[in-house]
């Protein structure tokens, strides 16, 4: 398959057409961002690791029965999906207290959260991501409640299959976001899976071992991603 033009620049992703108009490749960049782009550092190795751990990632998803945009890698840092129509809405569950909720209601960190929140936030740089409900969607026509619906079950299923996974691997899933866009009317999971969108932290030490080493200034991300995959055995080079 051919990779053509540029189509669209993300804060650590470029999305390429292909000879195919149900296909694009994205490029893993090594571009790492955080507050809404507010801050952005190079970390080598960081495109490599991340199109290799979400190829992974989505692999197991697709084993488990849920329908996924990842085609196959094509190279270290690119990868071949589906080309889909995104619903500018964010999916986020939170199995432990972390980030924006321990901010927003006061509660602890790491206090465990049964069942596990679900929330929605709108795809907006420049708002800074504002949580939103289903009416907000529906009046404003960014999802219908049917899509919405879909891509809660669809999320909290993804929750149960990765949450066992982390385990298995010594570590606990506290919270993740997930992208879904529409495939010949079929709604698919779409964007990454991989440390930069998840908080991971090591079941026992509570160590962190995802992006916010990059937003707290903790260094070692890029240590701390790879530590991550070699748990779950994803092969990086």
């Amino acid at each position: 398959m051919e990779k053509r033009d540029l189509l669209y620049t993300g804060k650590a992703k470029s999305v390429y057409a292909t000879d195919d108009a149900d296909h694009v490749v994205i490029l893993y960049r090594n571009d790492t961002s955080a507050f809404d782009g507010k801050r952005i550092e190079q970390l080598d190795r960081k495109g490599m690791v991340n199109n290799r751990f979400n190829a992974f990632i989505m692999d197991k998803l697709a084993a488990a029965g849920i329908a996924t945009h990842h085609e196959k890698l094509l190279s270290p840092t690119e990868s071949l999906v589906k080309r889909l129509e995104m619903i500018p809405v964010e999916c986020v569950v939170r199995n432990f207290a972390a980030g924006s909720l321990v901010r927003r209601l006061g509660v602890t960190e790491g206090q465990a959260l049964n069942p596990p929140t679900f929330e929605l936030f709108l795809k907006n740089d420049a708002l800074g991501d504002p949580m939103v409900n289903v009416s907000h969607c529906a009046t404003f026509g960014w999802a219908t409640a049917d899509q919405l619906a879909a891509m809660q079950t669809l999320t909290l299923k993804i929750n149960t299959v990765l949450s066992e996974l982390f385990d298995a691997a010594g570590m606990l899933l506290v919270d993740f976001k997930l992208e879904f866009g529409l495939f010949h009317g079929e709604i698919v999971l779409g964007d990454e899976f991989s440390p930069d969108g998840c908080r991971l932290w090591d079941k026992d030490t509570k160590k962190k071992l995802d992006k916010d080493r990059f937003r707290q200034g903790l260094g070692g991300v890029i240590e701390a991603y790879e530590e991550v995959a070699a748990r779950l055995g994803v092969i990086i080079e």
